[in-house]
């Protein structure tokens, strides 16, 4: 069947979005590295010059906000603020308790509180006032045009109120809280790095990075995971119906959040010295390069391949990158190939960077070991991926994308092929 005659299903995201962020970004960085701010706020800085150009691609080119499923009407004359005020009231008095279960679960987690996290402490405690102000007409604006006002928060607001408010939606209320509970615990983190990953690009000195291929290497992947971090990071940030970036559902499945937890801090099980850690006694790549400059070449340029492909997945989210969530099916980008390319040439990556089975201790304990918990960590993102699906799975445009991809998908085409393979080597014939 040609490609013609089955087309991909139609992208939520463009690709316009993610290459106007990369612009801003991108400009952003050279400036930086011109006048040497390598400081945590020029960072933040990274993360705003990326999603400004990414809001206004969306708005006057993709124009988001007329989609339907924004569930705003722009045609329809907006509703006088009086008729609506009940209802927001509602909804700001759930937001703003949100907003305050956060802030204790940020006051009672001590890891908040130190090192890199530290950063977002204090960001959030800049902003929150201002928030707290804004929040009131922005949410009275935005009822007077939204078709069914009485949504997720407005349910988590009767709940906070108690029955001067209503019974509330109890199946609302849950969606609500895990929205809001993927948004606190992930912007958290997401804002953390960010500082380090942009420092790690604007500091690198220009004949450090073309001194070697194993500098090349580390530089231009620096540039991909400053690239994730900060596009990742704006994706967090904007989570609002008018640009169609909102939340539509939250993973309601316990084993997608416990493999998810488990890949970050501090829940991270393969960090160095926790349980799943693949490093002992081996090392790094460019170890085992030394003295093999060709090698250097291959092996980096897999390295750097692999990265871009997990910086282009996280690109192709525009403004809606979110684990746990679903905010919109993509079908473009690295998205064609497969249904997880980010997953997949992140676990390629470990194993071309890690070598686990190569030991400096020279132990084959150690081969045997940093190999099986590799394969662990390999299984944990496959679980990852399977949950995801599993809650995507209850949306048609999903279904529809998951079917188009068995049958045109490199990667899923590649697997059915080897597991074809494999059938028919099984087969024996007749005597």
């Amino acid at each position: 069947m040609s490609k013609r005659a089955d087309p991909c299903p139609k992208s939520a995201v463009s690709h316009g979005v993610g290459l106007a962020g990369l612009v801003g970004l991108g400009l952003w960085t050279l400036v930086a590295r011109h006048y040497g701010m390598d400081g945590p706020y020029a960072g933040f800085a990274a993360v705003v010059a990326c999603g400004v150009p990414m809001v206004l691609w969306s708005l006057l080119v993709d124009k988001v906000h007329r989609n339907q499923s924004t569930g705003i009407d722009w045609k329809a004359p907006a509703q006088p603020w009086r008729s609506v005020l009940d209802v927001s009231l509602v909804k700001i008095a759930g937001l703003w308790a949100t907003w305050l279960a956060i802030a204790v679960f940020y006051c009672v987690a001590r890891w908040y509180w130190s090192g890199n996290y530290r950063f977002s402490m204090d960001l959030f405690m800049a902003a929150a006032p201002w928030l707290l102000v804004a929040s009131v007409p922005y949410v009275l604006w935005l009822d007077r045009r939204l078709v069914e006002p009485k949504d997720a928060t407005y349910a988590f607001g009767q709940w906070v109120i108690g029955g001067a408010a209503g019974t509330p939606d109890r199946v609302e209320v849950a969606h609500h809280a895990r929205a809001w509970a993927v948004k606190g615990f992930f912007l958290a983190f997401m804002v953390s790095i960010v500082p380090g990953n942009f420092a790690s690009v604007v500091t690198w000195r220009i004949e450090d990075i073309f001194s070697h291929p194993v500098a090349l290497a580390g530089f231009l992947i620096a540039v991909m995971f400053m690239i994730d971090v900060c596009m990742a990071t704006v994706g967090y940030m904007l989570t609002c119906k008018p640009l169609d970036s909102h939340i539509r559902t939250a993973n309601p499945l316990l084993a997608g959040w416990a493999a998810a937890l488990i890949c970050y801090p501090p829940f991270v099980l393969m960090g160095n010295g926790g349980p799943l850690d693949y490093h002992m006694g081996g090392a790094e790549w460019d170890v085992w390069t030394q003295g093999h400059e060709a090698l250097q070449w291959v092996l980096g340029g897999v390295l750097v391949l692999l990265t871009a492909i997990y910086a282009w997945a996280t690109v192709a989210f525009g403004l809606r990158f979110s684990n746990l969530t679903h905010r919109g099916i993509l079908t473009h980008g690295p998205y064609r190939w497969t249904r997880h390319p980010a997953y997949l040439s992140k676990n390629l990556f470990w194993w071309f960077s890690s070598l686990p089975f190569l030991s400096a201790s020279g132990s084959l304990t150690d081969v045997a070991r940093n190999c099986a918990l590799l394969g662990v960590t390999n299984a944990v993102y496959y679980w990852r991926a399977r949950t995801e699906e599993a809650h995507l799975g209850v949306d048609a445009n999903y279904r529809a994308y998951w079917d188009w991809m068995e049958r045109n998908g490199v990667v899923p085409r590649f697997f059915a092929w080897v597991a074809g393979r494999k059938a028919a080597g099984m087969v024996q014939p007749a005597e």
